[in-house]
């Protein structure tokens, strides 16, 4: 099963990733992107310093605007 990662604020996004059987962990601080195949994210603070270290190897999805539904299909259809 795909190892997710999810921001502390998106509780709705994580349960549901859960409830469909993924290996959820919060994104606290940045080395809990590790060993993630997938990551998601508010975006509500994307880029604000213009770096562009990146902490992961898996995709990266912006939740802004998307139910915990569209969400899940997000990462079900990069996990392909």
């Amino acid at each position: 099963m795909a190892r997710i990662g999810v921001e502390e604020s998106l509780t709705d996004v994580l349960e549901a990733l859960r409830e469909k059987g993924h290996d959820v962990v919060q994104l606290r601080q940045e080395s809990d992107a590790q060993n993630c195949d997938c990551c998601v994210v508010t975006g509500l603070d994307s880029n604000v310093m213009g770096m562009q270290d990146t902490f992961t190897k898996g995709s990266v999805i912006e939740a802004n605007g998307m139910s915990a539904e569209e969400v899940c299909q997000q990462v079900e259809s990069r996990l392909q």
